[in-house]
């Protein structure tokens, strides 16, 4: 009986040891600490000319700049963009 009580603890011990050390070895959250993420923006020249672009970030650093094929618009010399300044101006921070 005492025997059998012994093995049960150690055989939890082990278990629980194992669930523990697992969890640090999750690659879910290394990729949270890159910090790597991706967002669309448009970008709007003086003629209100727009072309979407995809923005790939490492933390605050740029990583890459890349237009997205088929996405641009031709706005009236009259249209205001709706967005704010800081919204135009976002970048990778």
């Amino acid at each position: 009986m005492k025997k059998t009580i012994i093995i049960i603890a150690i055989l939890l011990i082990a278990i629980v040891s194992f669930v523990l050390i697992s969890q640090n070895l999750n690659p879910t959250g290394k990729a949270i600490e890159e910090e790597y993420y991706t967002y669309t923006k448009a970008i709007c020249n003086e003629s209100n000319y727009c072309q979407d672009f995809i923005i790939s970030c490492d933390g605050n650093k740029t990583l890459e700049i890349k237009s997205i094929t088929g996405a641009a618009i031709q706005h009236s010399r009259s249209w205001q963009d709706p967005r704010t300044k800081e919204q135009i101006e976002k970048s990778c921070d």
